[in-house]
């Protein structure tokens, strides 16, 4: 089992949210004790029809485990399939107060639902593919390019087996997450949405463009959209401005979690990638690892893109506790010039002291400018110092 960053509290109750095969289940295992813990497994088709037709026999359930057979905590897994069991938790919690541990691959059905989440009676906790630090030195930036970092894909022993989970989870996914949970009614349409924004994916979001191509309204398109955030399917990147009210008006980039799930969506798992290919998903991997390394940070920490009306563009610009941490120039190049600088240099002109930083292959850091070269591996080790 590979060491988490995601750390989990040890001593009150938790929500641990994250896509289907990050780890979710393995992870919450590992920290409890199987003789003080009942596990309820929702994906089990029995347990979730017996609970779906009666919650409140979850609850008696729980309590003779409880007060009969020495539990002390109580894992519930895949908790979204049936909101209305929270409310039989939250009585739990202050008849009993046992220790909840509630995992979920979505939040959709619990937010959209109304229902309790438990008035910060449990603190929530995201868990994402494997990272750079979590594979360590197992990690090959090109499978990782190629096949992305989902547990059991970096596991497979063979390309092939890798590429049968992908698919095998995209088509999971459509079928399962979508069509059985009856979030999109329109399968067909989401199905061509999901190739449109897989195409589209780290690009500024235009839902009427992507509706066009769709052959779906905007308003739909935005819609399937907030699916994909809320199933925790994709990540969304603003645009960096001084005001929190505009970063609302501007489009936003929305980033696929999973460079494999993202490459298997679009038909790319095998092949060799051209430079346009490979600097896109350089560009994929550095913005997706930082925005793991600051959600399993201490601070609040922010991702977002900047981009000027005259097309001037920074990939990406981090912020903690509010503050700007830094302004990231991202280039699969071993060689970097100052021509790789134009965006860095012209936020500069509006944040003068902003931290600059061109992530690359380069084999060694140096100094260009006012600007730091960073080999990859190097910035993440910074970024993970800097939030971890």
């Amino acid at each position: 089992m590979y060491s988490r960053l995601c750390k989990l509290p040890t001593n009150r109750s938790f929500f641990l949210f994250g896509p289907r095969q990050t780890g979710k289940s393995t992870l919450v295992r590992s920290i409890l004790d199987p003789k003080s813990t009942w596990t309820v497994d929702l994906l089990s088709s029995e347990t979730y029809i017996r609970y779906l037709k009666d919650p409140g026999l979850f609850r008696k359930e729980a309590v003779h485990q409880l007060t009969s057979k020495g539990a002390t905590t109580i894992l519930v897994d895949e908790v979204q399939r049936i909101p209305d069991l929270l409310n039989e938790v939250h009585t739990i919690l202050e008849s009993h107060r046992p220790r909840f541990v509630l995992t979920g691959s979505s939040a959709r059905k619990l937010k959209r639902g109304g229902a309790n989440l438990l008035a910060g009676r449990a603190v929530v906790r995201h868990l994402h593919p494997l990272t750079v630090q979590e594979i360590a030195s197992q990690f090959d930036l090109d499978q990782a390019l190629r096949f992305g970092t989902l547990p059991p894909v970096v596991t497979a022993e063979t390309p092939d087996d890798k590429a049968d989970i992908l698919r095998a989870y995209t088509y999971t996914y459509l079928k399962e997450e979508i069509q059985a949970e009856g979030i999109a009614r329109n399968i067909a349409g989401f199905s061509r949405f999901l190739d449109v924004a897989a195409d589209q994916s780290g690009e500024v979001t235009n839902f009427s463009m992507i509706g066009r191509d769709a052959f779906l309204p905007a308003r739909t398109v935005q819609s399937y959209f907030e699916i994909l955030e809320e199933t925790l399917i994709a990540l969304r990147l603003d645009a960096y401005t001084r005001s929190t009210r505009r970063r609302l008006a501007l489009h936003p980039k929305i980033y696929l979690f999973d460079i494999g799930v993202w490459n298997a969506l679009s038909r790319r798992l095998a092949g060799e990638f051209d430079a346009t290919q490979r600097g896109k998903l350089f560009e994929h991997f550095i913005v997706l690892e930082s925005l793991r390394l600051l959600s399993y940070g201490a601070g609040e920490g922010q991702g977002f893109y900047w981009r000027t009306n005259h097309g001037a563009e920074v990939d990406l610009v981090l912020e903690r506790n509010g503050k700007l941490l830094a302004a990231i120039e991202i280039k699969a190049k071993k060689s970097i010039s100052s021509a790789a600088l134009s965006g860095l240099r012209s936020f500069r002109e509006e944040h003068p002291r902003a931290q600059c930083i061109v992530v690359s292959e380069a084999p060694a850091a140096f100094k260009l400018d006012f600007a730091t070269v960073l080999p990859w591996a190097e910035y993440l080790k910074w970024l993970a110092d800097e939030v971890l």
